[in-house]
């Protein structure tokens, strides 16, 4: 298995595997998978990873900026998705190591997560990889007209920003 830097000829299998996150109901309150070009806008340019085995992709990992105020121009928020049939092999794991380094090398100094109560595999992945829990966003949206909380994770570089 590998990790590496994702391509535009990626984005299919990373629909794919968004698409399947989703459909968990607990992975985002995204309801549709949206196109490269939305995607695209929504994203950071740097930090856009695959986890690639046999010439298949397992997940990807991206990250999304908190703010357009350039006081916040070194946070940003996590997104990690791995494909159903790969989970709970250290995939996400993998992809977030990966992911704290190349944050670090592109200036970013607070990396953030905000993860569903029910979503344990990924509250379990984001304390692995030394993120703490901040707090409890209580029905901060919606998701098929339900209110859902959402728990806030961050890691703050120790090389970056401590100046």
């Amino acid at each position: 298995m590998q990790v590496r830097e994702m391509q535009v000829s990626d984005w299919e299998a990373v629909c794919q595997i968004y698409a399947q996150g989703i459909a968990t109901g607990f992975a985002t309150f995204e309801q549709e998978t949206p196109t490269y070009e939305s995607w695209n806008k929504a994203h950071v340019k740097q930090c856009r990873l695959v986890a690639e085995a046999e010439g298949e992709l397992l997940g990807w990992a991206a990250l999304s900026p908190v703010s357009s105020r350039c006081v916040y121009g070194g946070v940003v928020e996590v997104s990690v998705y791995i494909s159903a049939k790969s989970r709970g092999q250290g995939i996400g794991k993998l992809l977030m190591e990966h992911l704290i380094l190349e944050s670090e090398k592109a200036g970013f100094w607070t990396l953030q997560s905000g993860i569903f109560p029910e979503n344990e595999s990924s509250i379990h992945l984001h304390k692995k990889v030394g993120f703490r829990y901040i707090g409890k966003r209580e029905r901060v949206g919606k998701i098929d007209g339900i209110w859902k909380d959402n728990l806030l994770f961050e890691k703050r570089s120790e090389i970056i920003g401590i100046d």
